[in-house]
């Protein structure tokens, strides 16, 4: 029993060992993000939920053409002075009624109001469709430049990390040569104050993955307490960008005028408020529509009689004048007893007081407070207010690539410069370092060749995922697409 608990108890650590590293060896890529964000993300939640309301509203909109039908059912109690259905006079009486009915309205002319609505709602599902478009393609971009900004802050970590050994070696090799009295004290105190430096440099390095980690984790919609790996890509700094040559701006802008989303999304808009204002102007004009009904009622005190419980006497109501003998003035009389009367079947009333119609209804707009009128002006502007933001889009977008391809070249030139810069700081650390173990150098000047290097790294890899963000935007402009 003892060995059976003991096996199942190490099973049970063997198996949690594996989920664990399992865990830990999950790593999160940026088509998984990508991928993950598009599914779990909540703007592109209530992105699909416009596009889905715009869809319903369509569809509604196509089914106001179909004539529309409802049914009623009445009850009642009446209790009081009532019309008697045999007599129509007024007596004290309760009674309870049953009643239904069944009408339709059909639309037969209204200067193409509802079909205008219609075409104006299906450019506007069109419309949020692209506009889906347009949210998953922005957030596929930003998924890319927040990962970008994760991998750019674990290189400064890195980079970081190194100075701080570095400094570390320095400070040991410089305590060495104190204690033998090589040289001063106060060389072992300058690099503490830089390893305190250089300690405060990597923690803020290691906080700028923290929190670019939490930014991502919110376009992602992932809970914060799960683990968050990047797989950094092994080519990340030979990925293939298109040359700056290639990347014109008038090219880019051409490029993107016929897939940028959120401009085929302002052309739809516009058409859906040119048949909206159709629509809404028609409704100022006459309409004719038909409406067509049957119904019938039932009341327990509509009564019937059986005739072959009549009583039928002739009784003598006088006689002529001037006969003789008298001839008598005879007249039938018919006596119903109360067991002669009853309640009238229902299907018997229900046949009795079946009724149908048919009308035709003209519909003349007089005087409505201005309001067919006005709504009229409201849809005319929200015309020109649409084609005023298509302008406007196109004109942002101009201006984003043409800044965009300002900064690609800025970034360029950055890169380059800060490229040779880690190559000079290099030589200079590597000089100093050769001087300064040959007591050539004070502590300070030390320090601050080496700061100078650590700077430099630091610039050159900031420069280089700058250059890449850049470049990837330009190419995000002009394809709509993001990869790494």
């Amino acid at each position: 029993m003892r060995l059976s608990r003991f096996t199942g108890w190490f099973l049970f650590l063997f198996l949690f060992a594996n989920i664990s590293q399992a865990v830990a060896q999950d790593t999160w890529s940026l088509q998984r993000c990508v991928d993950y964000a598009l599914q779990h993300n909540i703007t592109i939640k209530q992105q699909d939920i416009q596009k889905r309301m715009s869809e319903l509203t369509l569809k509604q909109s196509k089914l106001s053409r179909i004539p529309s039908l409802s049914a009623g059912l009445q009850g009642a109690f009446n209790e009081g002075r009532n019309p008697s259905p045999q007599t129509n006079a007024y007596i004290q009486q309760s009674f309870y009624s049953l009643g239904g009915n069944l009408s339709t309205n059909v639309n037969i002319f209204n200067w193409f109001s509802v079909q205008n609505l219609v075409k104006a709602n299906t450019m506007d599902y069109k419309s949020n469709i692209f506009l889906m478009e347009k949210a998953r393609n922005d957030m596929a971009f930003n998924v890319a430049t927040a990962f970008l900004q994760i991998l750019l802050n674990i290189e400064q970590v890195k980079v970081n990390e190194v100075q701080v050994k570095l400094t570390n070696s320095n400070l040991s090799n410089t305590r060495k040569l104190v204690i033998a009295g090589s040289v001063p004290e106060s060389n072992q105190a300058d690099l503490e104050a830089q390893l305190a430096s250089d300690s405060v440099n990597l923690v803020t390095a290691q906080n700028g993955v923290t929190t670019s980690i939490l930014q991502m984790k919110a376009y992602l919609n992932l809970d914060f307490e799960i683990p968050f790996e990047p797989e950094v890509p092994e080519n990340i700094f030979s990925l293939p960008l298109a040359r700056l040559d290639e990347m014109a701006p008038e090219m880019v802008y051409s490029a993107a005028t016929t897939t940028y989303p959120l401009l085929k999304s302002d052309e739809l808009k516009i058409h859906s408020a040119e048949y909206n204002y159709k629509s809404v102007k028609a409704q100022q004009y006459p309409s004719l529509s038909l409406t067509a009904g049957l119904g019938s009622t039932f009341a327990n005190n509509i009564k019937s009689i059986d005739l072959s419980k009549a009583q039928i006497g002739i009784d003598t109501v006088g006689f002529v004048a001037n006969t003789s003998p008298l001839v008598p003035v005879l007249n039938q009389s018919v006596k119903i007893p109360n067991n002669a009367m009853y309640m009238t079947p229902f299907h018997d009333q229900i046949n009795n007081n079946f009724q149908q119609y048919v009308q035709l209804n003209l519909r003349i707009p007089i005087f409505n407070g201005w309001q067919a009128k006005a709504n009229s002006k409201k849809a005319q502007l929200n015309l020109e207010n649409a084609q005023l933001t298509r302008d406007a889009d196109v004109q942002k977008l101009r201006q984003d690539i043409y800044t965009a391809h300002a900064n690609a070249v800025a970034a360029m030139q950055k890169f380059n410069a800060a490229s040779k810069g880690v190559d000079a700081a290099q030589k200079a650390y590597d000089f100093a370092t050769k001087r300064f173990n040959l007591g050539l150098m004070n502590t300070i000047d030390y320090i601050t060749t080496q700061s100078k290097l650590f700077r430099a790294q630091i610039d050159k890899v900031s420069a280089q995922y700058d250059y890449i963000f850049k470049m990837k935007l330009l190419e995000f402009y002009r394809d709509q697409k993001i990869s790494l």
